[in-house]
């Protein structure tokens, strides 16, 4: 597993009751339900936009997943507040195996920024993807390095726009980091998902993106963008010849991670079902090879390690997010 990478002090959030919380519940599924499932379609909520890095990983696992569990599953793109809506959705779906969802690391960050999302309304499956952040310019932006565009935000402070998947969203987080981490000031311009954003930055609209690497490779290896710079501790091979932050002179490792998890109170039995589907899915070429190809990182996290990967990025997230109150 790798961790995002955050300098920051710790918070404490408590998620104890994370895996096991309210296993036994009546939320939708009996024992019969349990013992005959999966005997319909499952939805896989996605809280962005189709065409983002969330969205490859979930449908690529999603395909996978149908094979184990002998039924199809259905991928439902709900969108907005950074995705709060479809987190949200999630969180009140009936606990029968039957709507599971992504779970982006956004599920740790929006409770400190005033959503009503709390990581522990959900039963974690797995992780299978960890996701650098990259930040780009339009093709012909004036900014040929990472050293320009920060040169330019300290001449100017908050005239240099950064488009981002959303307001209280890994990206504009990821902005806000740089800025500390530099002594600048960038605006963020936030839109409903990675892909709108880098769209956004392909057509000049703002001076520059952050995203997820597989949300910029592809606009880079056509000429539509130019990335400067990778926040992983070593450079990404599918962007030859592009440095890290840290070899531009910025300390700083960020990026997202992304997991599949459902309503907390799943029947243990449903549960295991979807753990072991999962476990085969991520573990598979098919998707190992879509995703590297991609330029993120293929992972395969069981329930047990996620929930405690998960605590400790809502420890990063709150000690971060609490310095910009």
């Amino acid at each position: 597993m790798r961790p995002t990478i955050i300098r920051t002090a710790s918070g404490v959030l408590t998620l104890a009751a994370l895996v096991t919380v309210a296993g036994c519940a009546d939320r939708g599924a009996t024992v019969e339900d349990a013992a005959d499932y999966p005997s319909k379609d499952v939805t896989l909520i996605v809280p962005y936009q189709a065409g983002g890095a969330s969205d490859l990983a979930a449908r690529t696992l999603a395909n996978q997943m149908e094979q184990h569990l002998g039924t199809n599953i259905i991928v439902e793109n709900r969108t907005g507040g950074a995705g709060s809506v479809g987190l949200q959705h999630l969180a009140e779906a009936h606990a029968d195996g039957y709507t599971i969802g992504y779970l982006p690391v956004e599920t740790v960050m929006l409770g400190f920024q005033g959503y009503d999302i709390d990581p522990a309304n959900y039963d974690l499956i797995g992780q299978m993807v960890s996701v650098p952040a990259t930040i780009a310019v339009p093709a012909d932006s004036p900014y040929q390095t990472l050293d320009d565009l920060l040169k330019a935000a300290e001449e100017a402070p908050g005239t240099i726009t950064v488009s981002n998947s959303g307001a209280g969203s890994i990206w504009e987080a990821t902005t806000t980091a740089l800025g500390e981490a530099t002594g600048t000031e960038f605006k963020p311009v936030p839109f409903d998902g990675g892909a709108p954003a880098v769209t956004a930055a392909i057509g000049g609209e703002v001076d520059a993106v952050i995203a997820g690497i597989s949300e910029t490779t592809p606009a880079h290896a056509e000429g539509q963008l130019r990335v400067l710079a990778v926040f992983d501790e070593e450079p990404s091979p599918s962007l030859e010849g592009v440095p890290t932050a840290i070899e531009e002179g910025v300390d700083l490792t960020m990026g997202g991670w992304g997991g599949i998890g459902a309503p907390a109170g799943l029947p243990e039995e449903i549960k295991q079902t979807l753990e072991e589907a999962f476990t085969a899915a991520a573990s598979s070429e098919e998707f190992t090879k879509v995703i590297t190809d991609s330029g993120n990182i293929p992972v395969n996290v069981p329930a047990d390690e996620f929930a405690s990967f998960v605590e400790s990025e809502a420890q990063n997230f709150k000690a971060l997010l609490s310095d910009q109150d």
